[in-house]
């Protein structure tokens, strides 16, 4: 008998944009590779949930704390001191690490908060910055999601799947 682990999914919408991400990195014989805080290796399970991601999926960091962003992905303490570890700096030392580590094409990270608590007048929860390394450039989005911290994570890696995957149809067109 199955316990534990068993009852968790990836929404179905959520699978047909993974399974359009695959194809095309397969296609485009890339890799992709993620670092999580807020979503806690969210995206990462997400990302491996479809058939055939080993093809395509390189690797993933939780570095759910600051010195595991130190000292795994090399994130500036002079960064997390000034700008803090939900800051547009920390995303783009997060994304650039995991490039450097993983050797991947494509690059996501992830640093929120997720609520309920952490929020403060100048990062509310449900802030959540994102950095990708997508063709050697490094981009930073901000966000700010609602709802609990459930829904702040899930909203966190829909986003992060649905950036990968219109750049990935902007860059190589509808057609694989």
């Amino acid at each position: 008998m199955s316990q534990g682990f068993s009852t968790i999914s990836v929404a179905p919408e959520a699978q047909r944009i993974i399974a359009q991400v695959g194809r095309y990195l397969t296609a485009k014989n890339m890799t992709v590779s993620c670092a999580e805080s807020c979503t806690g290796g969210g995206l990462a399970f997400a990302l491996t949930s479809v058939d055939g991601s080993s093809a395509w999926f390189n690797q993933s960091f939780v570095t759910y704390s600051n010195q595991a962003k130190s000292s795994l992905l090399g994130v500036s303490e002079q960064t997390l001191q000034e700008y803090g570890a939900v800051s547009a700096q920390c995303v783009a030392e997060m994304a650039r690490g995991t490039a450097a580590k993983s050797g991947a094409d494509c690059v996501i990270s992830i640093s929120g908060i997720a609520g309920p608590n952490g929020g403060s007048a100048e990062k509310p929860v449900g802030t959540v910055w994102f950095g990708f390394v997508l063709d050697k450039r490094v981009y930073t989005v901000h966000q700010q999601f609602s709802g609990d911290r459930a829904a702040v994570r899930d909203r966190a890696a829909a986003f992060a799947l649905s950036y990968l995957n219109d750049w990935l149809v902007e860059t190589f067109g509808e057609d694989l």
